[in-house]
This record gives structure tokens, C-alpha cells and sequence, in this order.
């Protein structure tokens, strides 16, 4: 069985990115269950210091995940939280280790443990332009980060080569971070949005028309920025893709 780990800013503001999320891991993965009583992973206070803020949420994680055989999160950035960070709070405690040994980011899980290689009937006609998140990458090795000295690999890059009609474009700067780092966007704005702006030119001059990526909040960021200017670009998160959304 399969516990969904849904982080906050998903449940509250981007539904359809779990709902995808679950019509994915039910269709090539098994039986998937949404505890309910699962709440924010804790990363927003650990971000900005408040450590002992974020204890009993790391606390009731292991809860309320520990019996599941696998848990799976559409967020790099939350599962980097619990399989790198939640060590501060939980080290020695019966069952931690074995939950981050099971807990998973969704392209990390479909493509390391699933071995998806086929996706049934799923199209997407459009340009598409590849964002990889920081936690994803430094964290959680999910592709080769440029200063790396190792062959190229990309979790999500593969995922997408099985969708039909989808193009990735090319982008100068494939790793680079998109500024948002949660309340870095806040106490840095002026940085955060020239990161952001940077990354939109990219995608732009890459000629994509959706930035698709395994984080949500990134997204979130880039989006803000290319509704404020105008721009003619799409987010969609990669789960949505893969489920067969269409672009919105």
C-alpha cells in the first residue's frame, strides 16, 4: 500500500496536481490510500529557522506514514525535507529509518522503483521546457547537475520522452535555480525575481510554450512573474502531463 504524501501548498491551491498524482501511482503502481490526518511536512519553519516549530509535524509524519510500504509525494523539495532533513528531529526513533528509506518523490518512485517505461495513450502537442528544482537534483539525484563530472541522467526527462507529441527545447541553463526557495521569495524579492525573470528567458528563447517541472511552489513562482509580464507561457506540473491533462 501506498501512502500519498499531498504537501500543503498542493492541497490548498493546486488540487488537480494530486488528483493527477493518484490517477498516476493508481494506474501503473498499486493501491494508493490519502491519510487524512497528514499535515504540512514542516519545511516552511525549518526554512526560516523555527526548528522547534517544525518538530511535531516531523513527529506526526512518522505517525502517520510509518506503516505504509511506500510513501510518495509529488515534491522534491518536501521529500528532501523528510529523507535529508527530518535526521534533526527524529534521529533513533524506531521506524525513521526505514520510513526514509520508503519515501519517495513521484518521478523518483515511477521511474527507480515502478521502472515505467511505457505510458497508454497519453499526448501532449506542445514545446516543452524543463524545469529541474534545486531539492530535486542536489538532494534527491533526480538528474546530473551540471557541476557533476557523471553521464547525463534525468528522472522527469525520461518520463516525458514516453509522452506522445512533446517536444523538450533546449535551454542554456538547465539547472538553474528559479529564485523562489519558499521565504527566500519573501525576504529577497528583488533577487528571487530576477532569478525567476532569468529562468523565463530561458524557456522563452528555448521557444517553449509550457514550463513543466516536479515542484509545484517553483512553478508557482515562475507563474506569478509570466502573468505579471504577459508572457506566452504555460506551468503545468509534471504529473499533470503524464496523466493526460491537457494544457490549460
Amino acid at each position: 500500500m501506498i501512502g500519498l504524501f499531498i504537501p500543503c501548498y498542493i492541497d490548498q491551491l493546486f488540487p488537480d496536481v494530486g488528483m493527477a498524482t493518484l490517477e498516476l501511482l493508481e494506474r501503473y503502481a498499486g493501491k494508493v490510500d490519502f491519510p487524512e490526518e497528514q499535515t504540512c511536512c514542516g519545511q516552511p519553519m525549518a526554512n526560516t529557522g523555527c526548528w522547534e516549530d517544525a518538530r511535531p509535524l516531523a513527529e506526526r509524519f512518522l505517525r502517520v506514514f510509518r506503516a505504509y510500504d511506500a510513501v510518495v509525494c509529488p515534491s522534491g523539495s518536501c521529500v528532501a525535507m523528510v529523507t535529508h532533513h527530518y535526521e534533526h528531529f527524529l534521529a533513533g526513533r524506531p521506524g525513521f529509518e526505514e520510513l526514509k528509506a520508503k519515501t519517495f518523490e513521484l518521478t523518483q518512485y515511477l521511474v527507480e522503483v515502478v521502472k515505467l517505461d511505457r505510458l497508454e495513450g497519453i499526448s501532449f502537442p506542445h514545446r516543452v521546457g524543463l524545469h529541474h528544482s534545486c531539492h530535486g537534483l542536489r538532494e534527491l539525484r533526480l538528474g546530473r547537475s551540471s557541476e557533476r563530472m557523471e553521464p547525463p541522467f534525468s528522472h522527469a526527462r525520461h518520463l516525458l520522452s514516453l509522452v506522445d507529441g512533446l517536444e523538450l527545447v533546449d535551454l542554456q541553463r538547465p539547472d538553474e535555480c528559479c529564485g523562489f526557495g519558499g521565504t527566500f521569495a519573501v525576504t529577497e524579492e528583488a533577487v528571487s525575481c530576477m532569478m525567476g525573470h532569468d529562468r523565463i528567458h530561458d524557456h522563452l528563447q528555448a521557444g517553449a510554450e509550457v514550463i513543466t517541472a516536479g515542484d509545484m511552489s517553483c512553478l508557482m513562482h515562475l507563474d506569478g512573474l509570466i502573468r505579471r509580464d504577459g508572457n506566452p507561457l504555460r506551468v503545468m506540473h509534471i504529473a499533470e502531463i503524464l496523466a493526460g491533462r491537457k494544457c490549460h
